[in-house]
């Protein structure tokens, strides 16, 4: 009896992490935040930016979400997540106003719009509002990663082949020809699609029906 529970406590959080990199990763395999990965990952230090912002937010959010757990009321509890989430998102913004002001111009309102970001409600209500602090952080955090690691991929991509950069240090010769439709939406779309096509095939995940 001892060696069972011993088993299921050092497993669960481990296939919490797994889950949160891989198997439910937010963006290839749960399909969200789409919406910032074609906007931002012109440039990695974008992505990096918004990596990092979301990460925190659905760290916080989870963390406060999942202690608070049982004295939310049902009704009132999606008020209550975009009451957190808002207060995580509007540190986020402020920081790097103060700090990266260039990042913070570049990004626009996009940094604002992480209190829309489905991964940050989803976790929240999804997980963080039946499971325990602990679980609800490697959750949170599991997913924060792999929608990061998601948008520095996608970026590295885009900002060689569109600038011939990677952190606007130059990279590529001076004779590289810019593709400068991967600088823009429509190629983003696309290279996001190949890799959605990519990643779901490595990881086997059926399209939802």
């Amino acid at each position: 009896m001892f060696k069972k529970i011993k088993k299921l406590t050092y497993t669960r959080p481990f296939r919490i992490i797994i889950n949160g990199l891989w198997k439910d990763n937010p963006i290839f395999c749960m399909v969200l935040g789409i919406c910032s990965s074609l906007a931002i990952t012109n440039r990695v230090e974008n992505a990096i930016a918004m990596g990092l912002g979301v990460t925190f937010v659905t760290v916080a959010t989870s963390v406060i979400i999942s202690a608070m757990r049982n004295f939310i009321p049902s009704r009132v509890r999606m008020i209550t997540y975009m009451v957190v989430i808002s207060t995580f998102v509007i540190c986020v913004d402020q920081f790097l106003k103060a700090f990266f002001p260039t990042i913070s111009e570049a990004m626009g309102p996009y940094v604002g719009l992480i209190i829309t970001n489905c991964i940050v409600m989803g976790r929240a209500e999804g997980f963080a509002m039946k499971n325990p602090v602990v679980y609800s952080f490697l959750d949170a955090l599991s997913c924060g990663i792999g929608y990061t690691y998601t948008l520095l991929i996608i970026s590295i991509i885009r900002e060689i082949l569109a600038f011939g950069t990677i952190l606007r240090y130059r990279v590529m010769p001076q004779t590289w020809t810019n593709w400068v439709a991967l600088a823009m939406a429509p190629g983003a779309f696309v290279l996001l699609a190949l890799y959605l096509w990519i990643m779901r095939t490595l990881a086997k995940v059926e399209p939802e029906k």
